[in-house]
């Protein structure tokens, strides 16, 4: 018999408490969703738009059960305290005396760091650093993927460098962003540089073009998130490695639906792993000892849609063609011209692949000078269409 907080003439009501501006946080929610919809449960569901961890109101008081983000330590202490049923949802500790006194589902931080580094190593770097959070920015998460990165390069006997930088905004973001291109500069030729999130993964991004350093042929970068936003915001593809998270929203939702239901559940954390590792321009490195192909090939990673030849190229680097067609046929296996051209198809498989834009809108954008010559140099590279490859990828992927 179903006990009385959860009877069927009664909706439970459902507190849900993220912060529904971040990805991370609304992927969360679409997994509490998804097990809303498989199970059929009946749950009054109650997002509170204008949440703040320090007040909770009568709506959330009187819930029927809440489900909540526990990265927040404030809220974390005062929802460990009421009589309501309370799942925490938010990063894995190292020691477990660190988790909370509720059921908790947590992202499993070694795992994600684990996973940015082999996939590093499998692109034959020899060097990695770790981007990072200040301790002051209160969040644990960062501290933990830190830890983990020190302990994992440590059992490797790999050099590991960790810069924490600086808490930014509209105050800070130029003095952080000098400090930070200092650091980068210190860091050996090919590093590997794992940003704690995609957003500290695009502060390196932006500092590197304009500095001049090349990626991924003098740095790697891989971020942890698989921010779609962010996507959108670097001239280079981030690659990333892709949290669990509707994966726990759904646990989550389980939980708390074995809680109201008054079922014995595990005192253990449910831990989820990363999903994948969504490889893409920022670590797609092969190694180049040339430092004048270097620069030639970050100038043409910047300009090639922007309808560059090789004298362009030629001209920034100050040598002739057949020294540098020379280092790039060795360094490349392909001419400076082929470099370019294949700059220019990968931007407009990735615009093809991710977006919705016309054909024609793709071909200027990525500078080609009619959609005709863009649609013949595109079906003699690929053996198909631009409309036939953004067909064989499916709907529009946001990866």
């Amino acid at each position: 018999m179903l006990k009385s907080h959860y009877h069927s003439s009664v909706q439970a009501r459902i507190s849900l408490l993220f912060n529904a501006n971040k990805a991370y946080d609304r992927q969360i929610i679409e997994g509490i969703g998804e097990f809303f919809h498989a199970s059929q449960c009946d749950w009054d569901i109650y997002i509170e738009e204008d949440f703040s961890a320090r007040q909770f109101n009568n709506n959330i008081l009187s819930s029927s059960g809440i489900i909540a983000d526990f990265d927040d330590e404030e809220m974390a202490r005062q929802l460990s305290q009421i009589a309501v049923p309370v799942v925490g949802v938010g990063g894995s500790y190292c020691d477990r005396q660190n988790y909370p006194p509720v059921p908790y589902v947590a992202t499993d931080n070694q795992a994600l760091v684990a996973a940015a580094l082999d996939h590093l190593i499998e692109k034959g770097i020899e060097h990695f650093a770790f981007y990072g959070l200040t301790a002051d920015a209160g969040k644990r998460w960062a501290q933990e993927r830190a830890s983990a990165f020190v302990r994992l390069t440590t059992a490797m006997s790999y050099p590991g460098i960790v810069y924490e930088g600086m808490v930014t905004d509209s105050h800070t973001w130029e003095s952080a962003q000098l400090k930070l291109a200092e650091w980068l500069k210190t860091l050996p030729p090919q590093t590997g540089i794992i940003a704690v999130t995609d957003a500290r993964a695009r502060h390196i991004l932006q500092t590197c073009e304009y500095n001049g350093i090349a990626v991924p042929e003098s740095l790697c970068v891989i971020g942890i998130d698989n921010e779609e936003l962010t996507g959108y915001l670097s001239r280079i593809s981030l690659s990333s490695v892709m949290q669990g998270t509707r994966k726990m929203g759904f646990e989550a939702a389980k939980l708390l639906d074995a809680l109201l239901s008054e079922r014995r559940i595990s005192a253990d954390p449910v831990i989820i792993p990363p999903e994948s590792v969504i490889a893409r321009q920022s670590t797609d490195y092969r190694s180049i000892v040339d430092t004048m192909v270097v620069r030639a090939m970050w100038f043409i990673r910047k300009n090639a849609c922007r309808g560059i030849t090789v004298e362009h190229v030629l001209e920034a680097i100050g040598t002739s063609r057949s020294n540098l067609d020379k280092k790039f046929i060795t360094e490349m296996d392909m001419s400076i011209h082929k470099v370019i051209q294949m700059e220019k198809l990968a931007r407009a498989k990735e615009l093809l692949k991710t977006t919705t834009l016309p054909v024609a809108e793709i071909s200027r954008l990525c500078g080609y000078n009619t959609p005709q010559y863009f649609c013949a140099t595109f079906q003699h590279e690929l053996a198909m269409t631009p409309v036939q490859y953004r067909s064989s990828q499916g709907s529009v992927q946001r990866q």
